[in-house]
Formats: C-alpha cells, structure tokens, sequence
C-alpha cells in the first residue's frame, strides 16, 4: 500500500478495507465504494491495529501479508457475523508463518472472544476450528470503557456503543492526531449523547455508522445502527474536524452512495463516505473534497 504522500514516523494512517455492514456485496452497482464487511487497518508510524474480522479481513491479508509483524492485534467492536466472518481466512492466520493473532474483545462483559469464536468455527458450522490453523490466537477480554495498554506504551481509550448485545468505540491518540472509531451504534434520544461528546471531541477523524437514511431508519429502529446525519451532529457537537461514514447499507448502490455523500458534504464539507482501500493519514488538510472525495487524502490501490 502507497499513500499519495510520504507518512512521517509520528503519522496515524486509517485504510478502509471493508465499509459494508450485515453482508457482503458484489457487482458493477457497488464498485466504487465496495462490498466487504468491516475491517479497519489503523498505522499509529509502524505500529500496527486492525479492527474488525469482517470479509474485508481476507483482502488486507492478501495485500499486507509480507509487512505484517508476527504479533497482530485485532481490536472487535464485537462479535456479529459481519465483524467475525473473515477471520478464518486471514493469510497470517492460514499460513505457515508463525504469527500470533491477539484478538481483544470489549462488549462481553469482561470475557474474552475465544468461546464465541470457537462455537462460531467448529461444525457443523464451519468446517474446522480455529485452533487447528497454523498460528496462535491470544484472546483478551476487558470492559468497554477502560483503556487498553500495550507493550510499546500505546494506549487505545475505549467506550460501550449502544447496539445489540454492545459494542465498542475505539479512540487513538498518536503523534498529536486523535481518530475514533464508532460503529456498531444506534442513536438515542438524548442526542449528541454528552458521554460519546466527550470520547470523539476535538477528533481529527470520527469514523462514524451511517447505515441507513432518515426514512429508512424508522423501520429499523432497534436493530442497533444510525444515520449520517446523526454523524453529522455528534461531529459538529464535539469539534470534531473531518467524518467518515462506514457500515453502509448491503442495499444502497454506488449511484445512492454519491447522492448521499453531496447532501452530507452540504451540511459538513469535510465529511465523506467511506470506499474500500482508502488510505487517509489523519490530520492532514482535507482539500480537494469537490472532486471524487477524499482526492488529497485517500487513493484506492
């Protein structure tokens, strides 16, 4: 992977691998912004996270598999088909290359993933388990909320998203630069929620779940996702600089999508819709956004 500028070792690069939500999708209608499900690469200078296993999982290890350390971290918001499907096609998972897969998992209370994903891929599921890959998995369960620390001394701050049965926000501070990521969550009520206010304030980039449209969202309600326009006010009501929506509907085409993203960018001109294999360092000056979104800031491969 290329940014189209140098990234400095301080830099905190986001590249979208997958942006779908619930299934995956194909076709002419949805090249552009893409058909995986989430999988978020995030560069904090070398260091490397990835949130989410969805299909999108299978693309980056294909892509990245000869630069990937052999300890990797893969960070859940949770444990949903969407977010897990991916996982036991992961190169450095089914290749012979000694890694070790560290999964963290927020939203179980404190448990780890390991349960789940071991009832998850075994038959008559799935064909085979997990552990029968030639790689180790480490599973780490923690409470969304607290804060993960890591060996190197990065600290990723983390929050409970209100979804079906939870999920997790995550917060990265590096090199001056702050990106959050916020999906799977449905709005309340009482919105911009002040807690949430605070976790994303003063973002450089809010990664936000803009699944469905204001009039689709009414039928939906409860399934646990938003609208950009609910980005758009949690964005304005804690500073937050630049939006980026993911988990778009299986549904919407490419033809939508633009539509979408001009309204959106009328409201918050630095806001845009998420494509697959965008490669942005957070922070920079969001200019260019008149031509196909993003121009300065994220390329496709």
């Amino acid at each position: 992977m290329t940014l189209p500028y140098p990234a400095k070792d301080d830099a905190l690069v986001l590249r979208f691998w997958g942006v779908r939500g619930s299934t995956p999708v194909s076709g002419p209608e949805t090249a552009e912004f893409g058909g995986n499900t989430p999988c978020l690469e995030i560069r904090c200078g070398d260091r490397l996270f990835v949130i989410d296993a969805g299909s999108g999982l299978n693309a980056f290890g294909r892509s990245c598999r000869e630069s990937l350390p052999q300890d990797i971290d893969l960070l859940f918001s949770h444990l949903h088909l969407d977010h897990t499907a991916g996982l036991p096609f992961f190169k450095p998972a089914v290749m012979n290359c000694g890694h070790t897969i560290h999964t963290y998992c927020g939203n179980l209370d404190g448990a780890s993933a390991q349960d789940a994903l071991d009832r998850l891929f075994s038959p008559p599921l799935f064909p085979v388990t997990l552990d029968v890959l030639p790689c180790t998995f480490k599973h780490h369960g923690f409470k969304a909320g607290e804060s993960l620390t890591f060996a190197d001394g990065i600290r990723v701050d983390t929050i409970l998203l209100d979804h079906p049965q939870g999920s997790t926000g995550y917060r990265f501070d590096y090199g001056g630069k702050r990106l959050c990521v916020i999906s799977d969550i449905e709005h309340g009520t009482n919105w911009p929620d002040p807690e949430l206010c605070r976790f994303v304030e003063g973002a450089d980039l809010l990664v936000y779940d803009g699944m469905f449209t204001e009039g689709e969202y009414p039928c939906c309600k409860g399934w646990g996702h938003s609208t950009w326009q609910k980005g758009v006010e949690l964005a304005k009501g804690a500073g937050v600089k630049a939006l980026g929506i993911i988990h778009l509907h299986p549904a919407h085409s490419d033809v939508q999508l633009r539509k979408v993203e001009a309204e959106m960018q009328a409201e918050m001109p630095t806001a845009f819709i998420a494509r697959e294999r965008q490669s942005i360092e957070v922070g920079r000056p969001l200019i260019g956004l008149a031509e196909p979104p993003m121009l300065a800031l994220a390329r496709r491969a």
